[in-house]
């Protein structure tokens, strides 16, 4: 942060769908090469065949207000600064992604995570998800196309939903409603959204509309593994980063501990896809509807 200026950019999202715009506050100057840094919200590029988004830094309400409907503990607001910006995998890790670094899929297909190189990888356990962030960084590196002081890896909470939310203020990154049209979960709408069709199964990525940083799927079709311990209390303050603290996280009723996971899956009503909605799973178990997203970040 020793770069940093202290002033700042308020810019102004485009609207997507119904949600209500927010200024996103962006931070300027920040440190480290920056050849490879995005300039503005929504910049793509493509590492190795993956398709990202650029998240910029900044300032943002992590959690949900009082009065918003469904809301569940662990969800108070805190303030949260991000100094540097992350690129941001547009899609969830595919099969075909999958394929190609690591090789075998990490689990078995179901008839509700079907075969195919568009679709989502799921049935992985967070352990695998590390491995193939570390092997992805490795052909990065080799290809030229990842440069020395960025990896990629799995993103923190603070990430996670900053990147979700891209901006916006209401309870999804679409508004304060939510239907099985906007993403890949069960017709049972959120707050009076729109009914709509209800797959049962995961869907090809991309598939649904984007939010304003032209990220897929962030709600629905599967939900995603962050770094973060899980901890009853949302983390505040500068650059949060709960990797390494198992310490303080929650225990599990058995006395084991959760790693966080964001986002919802087909399996969802649609009230599990609000930007703030905190799910926790223990590290060594999979399922079908769990998969991840990428982030490349600034070592």
């Amino acid at each position: 942060m020793t770069h940093l200026r202290a002033a700042s950019l308020f810019i102004l999202l485009a609207p997507v769908g119904c949600q209500r715009p927010a200024p996103v506050n962006v931070l300027q100057g920040e440190p480290g090469p920056t050849a490879f840094a995005g300039s503005k919200a929504r910049d793509e590029r493509e590492v190795v065949g993956v398709k990202l988004c650029w998240c910029p830094p900044g300032k943002f309400t992590m959690g949900s207000p009082p009065g918003e409907p469904e809301r569940r503990p662990g969800e108070d607001q805190v303030e949260v600064t991000l100094t540097r910006g992350f690129w941001a995998g547009k899609y969830e890790v595919t099969q075909g992604q999958w394929k190609r670094v690591v090789g075998k899929l990490p689990g078995e297909l179901t008839a509700e995570l079907p075969e195919g190189d568009d679709y989502p990888v799921g049935n992985v356990n967070f352990a695998e998800a590390e491995a193939f962030c570390a092997k992805f960084t490795e052909l990065g590196r080799k290809s030229g196309e990842l440069p020395e002081g960025w990896e990629f890896r799995l993103p923190t909470e603070a990430q996670w939903e900053y990147a979700c939310r891209a901006g916006t203020t209401t309870a999804t990154a679409f508004g304060d409603k939510l239907g099985s049209s906007q993403a890949n979960v069960k017709n049972k709408p959120y707050n009076g959204g729109e009914e709509g069709p209800t797959l049962g199964k995961a869907a090809k990525v991309g598939s649904y509309a984007p939010n304003a940083w032209g990220l897929h799927d962030m709600h629905g079709n599967v939900v995603e593994w962050c770094l973060d311990w899980y901890h009853a209390k949302l983390p505040g303050g500068t650059d949060p980063d709960l990797r390494d603290a198992k310490a303080t996280a929650e225990k599990n009723r058995d006395g084991t501990y959760s790693r966080s996971r964001r986002g919802s899956a087909w399996t969802d009503d649609a009230w599990a896809s609000r930007s703030a909605f905190r799910q926790r799973f223990e590290p060594e178990r999979r399922y079908d509807h769990i998969g991840f997203r990428v982030v490349a970040v600034r070592r």
